[in-house]
């Protein structure tokens, strides 16, 4: 049984991303976490519901034979993507079992680009990249204010996540009722950091108008000795000569102001 065990942890966490933010979310010791995928010691039962409940698993499955696990998760994988309509099942495979290619990005950001809503200013935003059951979803926070107060602008997003031709592809939507699709691919500066990613985001403005726009965007790589908090708290629109933004944010991001579209009236 525990060596069953700790080849579905292992089959688990490598669909889940980096092991050190799976302990964090399970709420676990590393060094504990790290016997179980070892098989050199199984969980209490308190740890064993953690684990099954962070991958919203039965306990049984968790301990099932290893064989039989891997056909019951690979038939859970294949049912939802059957599940959705037939005639977009070529498109949803673009997001099934990303988590792999993916896993070197998996993590939170800092995302930086300008925006029609803040002229002359760059916008700080939050996102995460998380495996979930083979898919690679995120998640994005926005919270910006004007000095004066008149604009204050709050957002939160999610979507999926998908590696295509060396290139991340996202794409995302409001979690409120009736929002705009919004999508952004990026590439490494270098094949092999990720610690600068550059790439363009095409989306919408939360001005009225509603203004669709194109713009070049960087995102930085949040250390894991900064907080999830601390980083939403450093969220918000900048003067482009803000001596807070790092001058290879500035650089990468270049001069060009948004390419956006008017309405035209009358």
């Amino acid at each position: 049984m525990q060596s069953s065990f700790s080849q579905n942890l292992r089959w688990l966490c490598a669909e889940a991303g980096p092991i050190a933010q799976t302990c964090r979310g399970i709420g676990i010791n590393r060094q504990q976490f790290n016997r179980y995928l070892s098989g050199g010691g199984a969980p209490s039962a308190h740890n064993l519901r953690r684990i099954s409940k962070y991958f919203a698993l039965t306990e049984a499955e968790l301990l099932a034979p290893h064989a039989e696990f891997c056909a019951t998760q690979g038939a859970r994988l294949d049912k939802a993507a059957l599940a959705a309509n037939p005639s977009l099942l070529p498109f949803n495979r673009l997001f099934q079992n990303q988590a792999r290619p993916l896993r070197r990005f998996l993590g939170i950001y800092h995302a930086y680009y300008c925006t029609p809503t803040w002229p002359g200013q760059i916008l700080r935003s939050l996102i995460q990249l998380r495996a979930q059951d083979g898919l690679v979803v995120t998640h994005t926070y926005e919270r910006a204010s004007s000095q004066d107060g008149s604009i204050r602008q709050r957002g939160r997003y999610h979507g999926l996540a998908s590696f295509q031709g060396n290139r991340l592809c996202m794409y995302e939507t409001s979690r409120r009722e009736g929002g705009f699709l919004s999508e952004t691919v990026l590439m490494p500066e270098h094949p092999q950091q990720t610690s600068y990613l550059q790439g363009l985001t095409l989306g919408v403005s939360a001005r009225p108008d509603q203004q669709p726009f194109a713009t070049r965007t960087v995102w930085v790589r949040i250390t894991e000795r900064t907080s999830a908090r601390e980083a939403l708290a450093l969220t918000g629109a900048y003067p482009s000569t803000s001596v807070r933004l790092d001058p290879k944010v500035r650089r990468l991001l270049g001069d060009q102001p948004p390419l956006s579209i008017t309405p035209q009236t009358g």
